[in-house]
């Protein structure tokens, strides 16, 4: 990552690095990066450069699809700007490319004699004397007058901040609010101190001017009378260096810097599958695109008798290929060669997965089945085995929120802050190799299971806090005739989901795996298409889980024992009676029976549903044995 200044300066210095997939989750366009000594918001898109680096687009037909189908105007996926050559030379080019941020809250408090002033003051210093270490970046107070010499004070962000529903986010206005809304009759520029004797609690910051003597709690800015006593929002987006030109009628509250709540991400993400017939060949063109896009019709035969890259095409006529060239070409320049217009991106894994015969091996995908089929013990659990022996995952970030969490089934209902000022035609992506376990269960079994708590209680009323929590979250946002129940998962994909995070706790506990470097994906379908798969895989950026260290749990005896840990275990919880109890009951929201950090849940990055819709008693005979999907285990 990269920093300029807050002024409007230029100048690029490193002061940090995460991850790519950091950039899809937590620390994306728009998001606050916490630092050692202070903390950075990622800037827009319009301000990250290419021109630099020698990075090629990310290539993922069925992903870039559905991005268009949110952003009209995207043609290509990008990776992070990165150049190689820091490690050897910490001042040369490679130091300045990068993820473009900017020191955010502005305001900053020196820590020797608590003056608060922002940035634009020119009070505090921009220090990072070793390229080598760029996480010891910092900020100095200059001129204070407590600590002076050669080692001058640090100075720390202030670490309050406004954000609203809108997307929205601002620097806290201290000056505003200690003195109530009115200037300052001793100055037009107030000289302002923060008493901060430490821990996230209002009442422990103080603001007092120095010119005038008023002082005003941190306190009085929080709960429903901070309601009362901060600005309307601005409608500030820092992260493009905008206001809303009509302000924002939403009301702001007050953000600690460091809080889970002030930037959530709306991502897609597809899996990297073999595709037949048309779409093989789109897939196969955007993959050459880079020498395809400049080949009309009269140079196809000499491309193809001197262009080893062309073999790749041997399958498809001239004509066929000339007119996947224009399709896409037309795509790419926002014309109207839109990819199929299919919304369900597990549709085509979950096909691949369940298709009798494996498809050839490719770089980005593999797949495996042992000869002897699903192991004997397991024949009543599952009806298919499939070890993933190479996956591709990628992933494409479409905007954020503040505030509240994106719904991932109503992408419109919370409002969506911009990644860049204008139109985007492009949105950053990753990609992350890894590999993992496919388990089929069957559909018969699913079926009769199905047929069993159709009328039961316990499902009663998961559908009801369900459709509780639909009203209770979005009752100020759903239209007249809106029915709570329209994105209920259904029953089926509670059992698969809570087998999903079974499995996944019982590789970590007999393997060694960290539960945290897994992920899943439920294949659970609907009624009209229904499904009954899970995938249990690695998508990390690092060596965990490439090595076919997953994949080798899946051998047979591995599996049983495997298995068998799972379900003896979903059994009994050390929270029991409780966790076994639990249901939700009349007017409760919570999206989960029996189940608890104990037994069921995981991290955040593993559950594709943030440990929503689980329940031991759908799979296992915990009380009522008609309710368990397995009511005898193997």
């Amino acid at each position: 990552m990269t920093a300029r200044s807050e002024d409007g300066g230029q100048y690029r210095r490193r002061v940090g690095a995460v991850r790519p997939s950091h950039l899809m989750f937590t620390g994306g366009v728009g998001a606050l990066v916490d630092l050692p000594n202070f903390s950075v918001l990622v800037r827009g898109l319009d301000e990250w450069n290419y021109s630099q680096t020698q990075q090629r687009e990310i290539t993922e037909p069925r992903l870039l699809a559905a991005v268009a189908r949110q952003h009209r105007r995207v043609t290509s996926l990008w990776p992070a700007p990165w150049l190689e050559g820091v490690d050897t030379d910490p001042n040369g080019q490679a130091s300045r490319v990068g993820v473009p941020t900017a020191p955010f809250p502005a305001w900053f408090r020196c820590t020797a004699c608590n003056e608060l002033a922002g940035l634009d003051s020119r009070l505090f210093a921009f220090k990072n004397d070793r390229p080598r270490a760029p996480h010891e970046a910092r900020f100095v107070h200059e001129g204070c007058k407590v600590k002076r010499g050669a080692d001058r004070p640090l100075a720390v962000a202030a670490r309050f901040l406004l954000a609203c529903t809108s997307g929205h986010l601002d620097d806290f206005p201290y000056a505003h609010f200690v003195h109530r809304g009115a200037p300052c009759p001793k100055a037009s520029h107030p000289k302002l101190r923060m008493d901060d004797r430490g821990g996230n609690i209002g009442a422990n910051v103080a603001i007092q001017c120095v010119n005038c003597g008023d002082q005003r709690n941190m306190r009085d800015a929080l709960g429903a009378r901070g309601q009362e006593n901060l600005p309307r929002c601005r409608g500030r987006h820092p992260h493009l260096g905008t206001f809303e030109p009509d302000g924002c009628a939403a009301r702001p509250a007050v953000l600690v810097v460091g809080a889970s709540n002030q930037w959530f991400a709306q991502t897609l993400s597809v899996l990297a599958v073999p595709q037949t017939g048309a779409g093989e060949l789109e897939s196969t063109v955007e993959e050459h695109w880079e020498l395809l896009q400049k080949i009309e019709g009269p140079l196809l035969a000499f491309a193809r008798d001197t262009l080893p890259q062309m073999r790749a095409f041997t399958r498809w006529g001239d004509d066929e290929l000339l007119a996947m060239i224009e399709k896409v070409r037309a795509r790419k320049a926002g014309g109207d060669g839109a990819p199929d217009d299919d919304t369900d991106l597990r549709k085509p894994e979950w096909e691949v997965f369940s298709a009798p015969e494996a498809p050839e091996p490719t770089a980005d995908f593999a797949l495996r089945r042992d000869p002897g089929g699903v192991p004997e013990p397991l024949r009543g659990v599952f009806t298919d085995v499939v070890q993933a022996e190479r996956l591709r995952e990628v992933r494409a970030l479409t905007a954020f929120t503040r505030l509240d969490a994106p719904d991932p089934d109503d992408p419109d209902l919370v409002a969506r802050a911009p990644l860049s000022r204008s139109e985007t035609t492009w949105v950053p992506a990753s990609e992350v190799r890894g590999e993992g376990v496919f388990l089929r269960v069957g559909e018969d079994l699913l079926r009769d299971w199905e047929r069993r708590v159709a009328d039961s209680a316990a499902l009663e009323l998961h559908q009801e806090a369900y459709r509780q929590f639909r009203k209770n979250r979005y009752s100020d946002r759903l239209p007249g005739g809106f029915d709570p129940m329209r994105h209920w998962p259904g029953a089926r994909y509670i059992a698969l989901h809570t087998l999903s995070h079974l499995i996944i706790r019982a590789i970590a506990a007999e393997c060694g795996y960290s539960a945290a470097s897994l992920s899943e994906r439920i294949y659970a379908g609907t009624e009209e298409d229904p499904r009954g798969g899970i995938l249990v895989y690695t998508a990390v950026p690092d060596a965990e889980g490439t090595l076919g260290g997953l994949v080798s749990q899946a051998e047979p005896e591995r599996l049983v024992r495997l298995v068998r840990r799972a379900l003896r275990d979903a059994m009994r919880c050390s929270s029991d009676p409780l966790c076994a109890e639990r249901l939700p009951q009349p007017h409760a929201d919570f999206l989960h029976g029996a189940a608890c950090h104990v037994c069921l849940f995981v991290s955040e990055t593993t559950c594709e549903r943030g440990n929503r819709f689980l329940d031991r008693r759908f799979v296992v005979p915990i009380d009522d044995t008609g309710l368990a999907l397995y009511r005898e285990l193997p």
